[in-house]
């Protein structure tokens, strides 16, 4: 289990780099010069060449690329992303105070994922072929083929204005999560019917089970000690890479319901040419994507001893 954890650690920190070489990249090769962004706005006007070029000295940028990003690196290893071009606010502070609701909406989105997706599939699997296996497996490629804003919409015009039984925008009340939670689990909770259906059907055809089912152990008891047990290993990756994935794959629905969150600050400062703010929420969704994919790794391999390295296993 140690080396394998240390393997899985080698690679964590071989992936940090890479999201903080597409982050900084971001900044250089994004159209525009930085410092004569910068001035135009706090002039409303066109700056002159010789304050464009003193400011580029101030911001470090007639420095060489390669300087410019272990000076970025180190800072950001800090804790230090720089401030907003436009507001002047610290990006780390922005970050800190809207991540939280981020996760809040990411992770009741997840949960409900699983509390759909899971059953749903065990369904299907247990009634194969039948109406119930058709209508989940049609409901499951809907969930997995329909936009997020659409389905956003959809919800808002149901159960927002036609039913009015939960707000429709804005943050403060848990009535306010329950739409923007409810898109976002839609598309996991598709793929997880999927794929807990097939993991399903390849359990129950095993020998161990129909020996389970010989003993006359109950169809509940089979599914849940048996079957799911050992379905539960690529269950845990898929759950968990789409909770990577709502972390930063929010901002459309953030946005849509007014939710203010990480994607909202991502939203407006593209909108606003705001680079470093852009360059903030990349590394910090990408480094929590790459966190989850790590824990979701180590578990994995907790869960599996067969999981090899080299072609050994740990166990």
């Amino acid at each position: 289990m140690t080396q394998y954890v240390a393997q899985r650690v080698a690679w964590l920190v071989f992936a940090l780099l890479g999201v903080s070489v597409i982050t900084f990249a971001l900044g250089v090769l994004a159209p525009g010069d930085p410092a004569e962004v910068v001035l135009e706005r706090r002039l409303n006007q066109p700056p002159p060449r010789e304050q464009v070029e003193a400011q580029r000295r101030v911001m470090g940028l007639d420095r060489p690329i390669t300087v410019q990003y272990v000076r970025w690196l180190s800072h950001a290893a800090r804790g230090d992303l720089g401030s907003s071009w436009l507001k002047g606010l610290r990006v780390s502070e922005a970050l800190r105070q809207r991540a939280p609701r981020t996760a809040v909406l990411a992770l009741c989105a997840s949960a409900l994922s699983i509390v759909i997706g899971v059953p749903v599939g065990v369904l299907a699997a247990t009634r194969r072929n039948r109406l119930a296996d058709h209508v989940c497996r049609v409901g499951a490629l809907l969930g997995a083929s329909v936009p997020s804003y659409f389905s956003a919409y959809l919800l808002i015009l149901l159960f927002a204005v036609r039913l009015n039984v939960v707000p429709a925008f804005g943050f403060g009340s848990p009535g306010h999560l329950v739409l923007p939670a409810v898109t976002l689990a839609l598309g996991p909770a598709a793929v997880l019917t999927r794929l807990t259906r097939s993991a399903v059907l390849d359990v129950l055809g095993e020998d161990f089970v129909r020996t389970a089912r010989a003993k006359g152990l109950r169809q509940h008891a089979v599914l849940l000690r048996h079957a799911l047990r050992n379905a539960a290993a690529p269950l845990l990756t898929v759950a968990g890479l789409s909770l990577g994935h709502l972390l930063g794959g929010s901002l459309i629905v953030e946005y849509v319901f007014a939710w203010p969150g990480m994607g909202d600050l991502a939203i407006n400062a593209i909108h606003d040419r705001d680079y470093p703010l852009i360059q903030g929420f990349v590394l910090f969704t990408g480094a929590a994507y790459v966190l989850v994919n790590f824990t979701i790794d180590v578990a994995y391999a907790w869960l599996d001893p067969r999981v090899r390295i080299g072609g050994k296993s740990w166990a």
